[in-house]
Parts: structure tokens; C-alpha cells; sequence
């Protein structure tokens, strides 16, 4: 018989011991090299939802022309160059200052002039290329021009600005160049007695347009709910959609816009009295637009901090935000498409030392991931130049890591939505997010039924992602990004190594190859602390994707 001693000891043991299961087995969760063990749930067999082959889209923002001499930094072959690796994608000419801004034609209107004037974009890719050392100088410039444009910004004192026939040639001829599909924003703010949209300025625009062929689509006016601010001027969601009614009967006069896009009325993220501007403006407006446009940023550039770029609760603020709009769009206009018309991580121009390095990347790879899950159609990223620090290319056209980034999801991932969830041990994972899509079928060589999963670590921890049984046996590529530095000082750098190896451009028109690396079948999906992952699969054989 054990004595009272005995008994107490062995039950003390076996408390101790049944505390060390339950510890072990939440640790077992984690190998030999603390890894975070993710399982995913998916389905294969049905497209979730569809996005736009220009989903991923960029904005060039209307500040480049308050000098008119700063447009020709779009000859910059290294621009165009860093362009054409986006397409197919929409580049939207707008922002704050389109409703400050009034195109102002050096020749009368003439046909035969404007025929003649400046260039033609048919041969413009060949005969007008920025000389070295004009593109140094207007670079540098530009950094003095961005302190004026911050300035005007902070005092929300806009200038009025003039652009010519010459300003309008370099940016189509970019986007023509380059090609990308150009949306050009005009100013809303020009307004009559009564109040409505003078539209005087706008015909004379299109007239040229339309003289010189320039397929394009139209925007009218960037963030209606803060026009008293900026100008001291109201107008209520009815009559910004009779303007939006008003355009499109100037287009439908026109043989070449009859038919082109327009969009609107893109509005900030919804408040009380922005969604009260957005159900006027579908009132009276809805049956003018292809689709909805309303801008959405996560935080302020001007009192965040690393750790909101980081932090999942603010990531899932997006979705929060895109179903009250759906929810209103819905509700008065149902099956219309809805845009992110601009976004980025931090409005206000950006998070200094954060929307331009590394750590960005996770707002933008995960707002790519659950745009197109939540069933946003396009997504127009501020800016690939312009005023501001959530670049993707920097003050001398170097790409950035966000750049990079988008690079390989418009490469990889299709515009066919799969689902997709990830768990952990104790429950659903906060800090690894996962998404699934059909593999890209136009730009890649990768058999049908090819799935691309991409997914991000929040933590500083490594994490190993199991692979559900049904595509565990396929063969395929991983593109990992990670810091050019380790650590969370990495998470500031600007530069971004991919599979171990620094990206930079070859030279000023050359991209470096982007490989994969292989991905035996069966494997664990291994996934760094603070880096961010595409895996293609190229055995999946996911009906959906056939």
C-alpha cells in the first residue's frame, strides 16, 4: 500500500506530467526550428469570384503636370521599361489636383493644327526618348517640386493649374507606349452660376482627344466629400450624379467615346455623410458609370507606425469598409462593378520611412488577396509616380519592393478567385494570411489546372504551411520575399531579395529574370518571419482552373 506521502506525490506527478502533455502538444504545433505549423482548408472545384485582367492597376497622379516640364519623365525609357511589366493594367491620370487643374490649348481649334502639333503617338516610342542627363536634372527638380506639392497639401491650398496639347501627348503616348489603358481624371470643380458641372473645358479636351485618335476612358473629379475643404464649394451626391449624366451625353455624342469607359464618383472611404453622397450620386447618377469607384487607405500617414503595417486587426479593416459600400451599392444599383479607384497603404501622401520600404508590402499583397475575395473588380494603386511616399518606383526611378511585388502577382496569379483558409493549432491564424488563385494562363507557361497560392507572415517567426492531401503531391516553384536585411530593421529597407538574391534592374530597359525556385512534391510550404510568398502549383489540377 502507498502511504499518504506516496499518493500525494504520484497524483503531484501526474498533474505536473498531464500540464507537460497539454504544453507539448500545443508546442508540437511547432517543429525542431520553432516553426508556426499552418494547415489550409481548399476547394478546388469552383471559382469564388472573378476579377478584372487589369485587377492590379496604378495611378500616375495629376501633380506631375502643376509643371508641365516634369511630364517628361514619362519618355524615360527606364519608366516605360518598369510600365510595361504591369500591363494588362488601367493607369489613372487623377487625384486632388485634377479639380484644380484646366487644359489650356496653344492652337485655336483647328483639326488640321492639332493634327500637326507636338507629335504622333504611332512612332512617339521610337523618336522621343529623354537624353541622360535632361532626365538627372528633371529628377532632381522633382525633389525640389514634392517639398512645394507637400506644402500645398498640408495647407490644403491648391494652385490653379494649365496643362497644354503637349502634356496630353506625353501621357498618352506613355500609356501607349508602355501599354496600359489610360483613365483621365477632369476637374469637377469647374461649376456654373447654378451650380452644376461646367463641361465648356472638358468638350475642348475631348475635341483634341478626339482629333488626335486617343482611346482612353474618363474619370469626373477625386473625392467629392471633401470639396468645401479644398475649395469652399459644396455639391450634394444628386447633382454630382447630373454631372456624371451630363458627361456621358457629351460622350455619347462623340464617334470615338461613345462608347468608352466612365467612372466615378470616387469617393473617400465611407462615412456617415459619404455614404449619404454615394446614395445620392446612384440616385441619379448610377446608369452613367461602367462601375463604382471609391478610394481606401488604411491608417494616416502622419501618426502611424510599424506596427499598424503589421497588425491584422487593421488589415481587416478593408473588409469592414468594401461591405458597407457593397452593402449601399447593392441596395440602388445591384450588379454594378466596384472599384478601388485609389488606395494604398497610409493617405495624407503616404507614411514617411514606412509606404515606400518593405513592410508595405504586407498592406498591399493582403489588400490584393481580399480585394479580389471580397469581389472588388479593380484595384488602382497610388502611385507608380507622382507627389507623395507610396511610390513603387523612387525619386530616380529605381523600382521599389512593392514594385517587385506587383511585378510577380501580375505574372503568377489569375484573375479566377479559389477558396481558401488557413488554422493553426488553436484556431483560425491571425498573423499568416493565405489566398488562392488560379494560376495566370496568358503570361506563364504553367499547365492547366495550375493553382498560385500566396501568403504572408506577420510574425518574426518562421512558418510551415501543410499542404491539403489533394495537391500535396504536386511539383512546383516558390517566389519568396524577403528584406534585403534581417530582422525588424529589415522591414525599413527599400530593397528586396527574392529567393535569397537582391532584385535590381539588368540594365535601364531590362528586368531581371524573376526564377523560382523548385518545389519538390510533398514538401511543407516554408514561409520566413516577415516575408511575404508565391507558390505555384503546377500539378494541382484544380477544375476550376482548367
Amino acid at each position: 500500500m502507498m502511504s499518504g506521502i506516496s499518493i500525494l506525490a504520484f497524483v503531484m506527478i501526474s498533474i505536473l506530467s498531464y500540464g507537460y502533455y497539454v504544453v507539448s502538444s500545443v508546442e508540437s504545433a511547432r517543429d525542431e526550428w520553432n516553426f508556426e505549423s499552418v494547415n489550409l482548408n481548399v476547394d478546388l472545384s469552383r471559382v469564388l469570384k472573378k476579377v478584372n485582367e487589369r485587377f492590379l492597376s496604378v495611378a500616375i497622379d495629376a501633380s506631375l503636370v502643376a509643371e508641365e516640364k516634369f511630364m517628361y519623365l514619362l519618355t524615360s525609357p527606364k519608366l516605360r521599361t518598369l510600365a510595361k511589366a504591369l500591363t494588362p493594367a488601367f493607369l489613372r491620370f487623377g487625384g486632388t489636383r485634377q479639380d484644380f487643374m484646366t487644359f489650356n490649348p496653344t492652337f485655336l481649334h483647328s483639326n488640321e493644327n492639332h493634327k500637326n502639333s507636338v507629335f504622333d503617338a504611332d512612332d512617339i516610342c521610337e523618336r522621343l526618348e529623354l537624353p541622360p542627363l535632361l532626365e538627372k536634372r528633371l529628377k532632381q527638380e522633382w525633389t525640389l517640386q514634392e517639398i512645394l506639392l507637400d506644402k500645398e497639401d498640408l495647407q490644403r491650398k491648391y494652385r490653379s493649374v494649365k496643362f497644354t496639347e503637349c502634356a496630353v501627348d506625353l501621357l498618352y503616348s506613355f500609356t501607349n507606349c508602355s501599354g496600359l489603358d489610360l483613365i483621365f481624371g477632369l476637374n469637377e470643380l469647374l461649376r456654373t452660376s447654378g451650380n452644376s458641372w461646367d463641361s465648356s473645358n472638358a468638350r475642348t479636351l475631348l475635341q483634341y482627344c478626339e482629333s488626335k485618335q486617343y482611346s482612353m476612358s474618363w474619370e469626373l473629379g477625386n473625392e467629392p466629400n471633401s470639396y468645401e475643404k479644398k475649395a469652399g464649394i459644396r455639391v450634394d451626391g444628386y447633382q454630382l450624379g447630373q454631372d456624371f449624366v451630363q458627361l456621358r451625353k457629351i460622350l455619347q455624342e462623340s464617334k470615338l467615346y461613345h462608347n468608352t469607359g466612365l467612372y466615378g464618383p470616387d469617393i473617400s472611404q465611407p462615412r456617415d455623410h459619404r455614404r449619404d453622397l454615394l446614395e445620392g450620386f446612384l440616385e441619379s447618377g448610377a446608369e452613367a458609370i461602367d462601375a463604382c469607384t471609391w478610394h481606401h487607405y488604411y491608417v494616416n500617414g502622419r501618426d502611424t507606425s510599424l506596427e499598424d503595417f503589421l497588425d491584422p486587426e487593421v488589415l481587416n479593416t478593408l473588409a469592414l469598409k468594401t461591405h458597407e459600400v457593397m452593402e449601399t451599392i447593392e441596395l440602388i444599383s445591384p450588379g454594378k462593378k466596384v472599384w478601388l479607384g485609389e488606395t494604398s497603404s497610409a493617405y495624407g501622401g503616404g507614411a514617411k520611412g514606412l509606404s515606400d520600404t518593405f513592410v508595405a508590402g504586407f498592406m498591399w499583397l493582403d489588400k490584393l488577396g481580399l480585394g479580389a475575395k471580397l469581389g472588388l473588380d479593380v484595384l488602382i494603386r497610388q502611385v507608380l509616380i507622382g507627389s507623395g511616399t507610396y511610390h513603387l518606383v523612387d525619386e530616380n526611378l529605381d523600382p521599389l519592393p512593392d514594385y517587385w511585388l506587383s511585378v510577380l502577382y501580375k505574372r503568377l496569379v489569375g484573375p479566377e478567385v479559389l477558396s481558401i483558409e488557413a488554422f493553426s493549432i488553436l484556431g483560425k491564424t491571425k498573423r499568416v494570411r493565405v489566398y488562392l488563385h488560379c494560376t495566370n494562363k496568358k503570361s506563364t507557361s504553367y499547365k492547366s489546372g495550375a493553382v498560385t497560392l500566396f501568403a504572408l507572415n506577420l510574425s518574426k517567426g518562421p512558418a510551415r504551411i501543410s499542404v491539403p492531401v489533394t495537391i500535396s503531391n504536386s511539383t512546383g516553384e516558390a517566389f519568396v520575399l524577403q528584406s534585403e536585411q534581417p530582422g525588424e530593421e529589415g522591414l525599413y529597407s527599400k530593397s528586396v531579395k527574392l529567393n535569397g538574391e537582391v532584385l535590381k534592374m539588368v540594365d535601364e530597359r531590362t528586368l531581371p529574370s524573376l526564377q523560382g525556385t523548385l518545389l519538390p512534391a510533398g514538401e511543407h510550404l516554408r514561409l520566413p518571419g516577415y516575408s511575404f510568398a508565391f507558390y505555384v502549383l503546377s500539378e494541382a489540377q484544380a477544375l476550376a482552373c482548367r
